[in-house]
């Protein structure tokens, strides 16, 4: 008979576990069998002597089997994961523009964590705009417009979400095989067939090694093999914010943009290569073939269309989404350079720590949004600027102090030479 000590006690000497110890901790754990003391134990043993394919395999199995999977009607579904950054709005955008492109998607998102942005509390700027909706109300939205997104549920994963908690309070978040064995089980979950990984790395990380987050980008991929999943890794660049906009409704106006082909640059590039990589092994297209349908549908409105579509079937109040009454900042501040030179930036996460002093984010659980503030950058990594001329254009509640405005500041880097091009996608772990 199964005993919680002796499976403890086994990882703790670095001893592989079987799949029956694996299934029976995480079961016993659900059901408050095994206690929170005693899977803190086991999470911080994994967490040093790490996890075998086979083990990983067998947690990722366990926390799908504790809930429900989607069962999803015919076409090709598609899911995409990115492991958090600053100003990343690639979800938002990503969805109409492939449901446009003829595939589906039920997408499970997140709120915001720590200095990065949450994709449901973005787009929750959106007047009326539910993600907290049932799996049979999902799957009747997919069927109608072909693509969804929603909050995490009770339902899929719960296992997940439960020792999540527990792993947020003992250290345990940045184990490897617990963060693949968490992200890949909500995608294989949610019935996609083509998952893609975002894998940011820089410093508006978490994974700020590339080193890291290529081996955990690996050790997905294994997963997805395992589940009979196509599995593709970009390892993309968050030394600079993504795109222009930091906040909320800020950057769903971005995200509209960006599927109208009037986007900035480098994210509008990003999204564009992400969408064509997975039309391109879905259609059995080539690479060119994928990024030509990629740009007819941001320039003929059907990718637009398709995401008004999308958020009204998901109770969006239209007139006032119109009437652009998702986004309205009260103060507007601009910043300006104190000397000539080429930007760069210190450190990403610190705009992600200066969004929530503004309330774009949270410093606790309960803390509400304010959807109305942000950031827009005005210059960018590389763009020249001469003394006074304005960098960033801040968004806020109320008038801000001084030494706000001299932290923000001090985040651009202004020197005479013009720093190395920021390439935006650095590796690629093919299909």
């Amino acid at each position: 008979m199964l005993n919680i000590v002796e499976i403890i006690n086994k990882k703790s000497q670095g001893i592989a576990l079987s799949k029956e110890e694996i299934l029976f901790f995480v079961k016993t754990f659900i059901s408050g069998e095994t206690k929170d003391y005693q899977a803190s134990a086991l999470l911080m043993a994994i967490k040093l002597n790490g996890m075998n394919e086979e083990e990983v395999f067998a947690l990722t199995e366990a926390y799908i089997n504790s809930g429900k999977v989607f069962e999803t009607s015919e076409g090709k579904y598609f899911d995409k994961h990115s492991t958090g950054g600053v100003g990343d709005k690639v979800s938002i955008a990503l969805l109409p523009l492939l449901g446009a492109m003829g595939m589906n998607s039920i997408k499970l998102s997140g709120r915001g964590l720590g200095f990065t942005g949450g994709t449901i509390d973005k787009l929750e700027s959106i007047k009326g705009f539910k993600t907290e909706i049932s799996i049979e109300e999902t799957k009747n939205i997919v069927d109608q417009v072909g693509i969804a997104l929603i909050n995490t549920t009770e339902d899929i994963v719960p296992a997940d979400k439960v020792i999540y908690g527990l792993r947020d309070v003992t250290g345990t978040v940045d184990s490897i095989p617990l963060i693949a064995a968490s992200i890949m089980s909500k995608k294989i979950a949610s019935g996609s067939e083509y998952i893609l990984i975002d894998m940011k790395t820089g410093s508006g990380a978490f994974m700020a090694s590339n080193e890291d987050a290529l081996e955990l980008g690996k050790l997905m991929q294994k997963i997805g093999q395992h589940f009979n999943r196509k599995v593709f890794i970009a390892l993309t660049s968050m030394n600079q914010p993504l795109g222009k906009a930091i906040g909320n409704g800020n950057e769903i106006k971005e995200a509209i943009k960006i599927i109208n082909n009037q986007g900035p640059k480098d994210a509008t590039e990003l999204i564009t290569i992400l969408a064509s990589e997975i039309y391109s092994v879905a259609f059995g297209v080539t690479m060119d073939e994928a990024k030509a349908k990629v740009h007819e549908v941001m320039t003929n409105g059907s990718a637009n269309e398709l995401f008004e579509k999308w958020i009204e079937a998901q109770g969006a109040d239209m007139e006032a989404f119109r009437n652009e009454e998702y986004f309205d900042p009260k103060v507007v501040t601009y910043l300006k350079s104190k000397k000539d030179g080429f930007v760069s930036f210190k450190d990403v996460k610190e705009f992600g720590y200066l969004a929530i002093e503004l309330k774009a984010g949270r410093k606790v659980k309960t803390d509400e949004i304010d959807h109305n503030t942000g950031f827009e950058l005005i210059v960018k990594h590389g763009d020249e600027v001469k003394k006074y001329d304005e960098i960033v254009k801040i968004y806020s509640a109320t008038a801000l102090p001084t030494e706000f405005l001299e932290r923000l500041h001090d985040n651009f880097i202004i020197t005479e030479e013009k720093p190395a091009d920021d390439k935006i996608i650095i590796e690629e772990l093919r299909w």
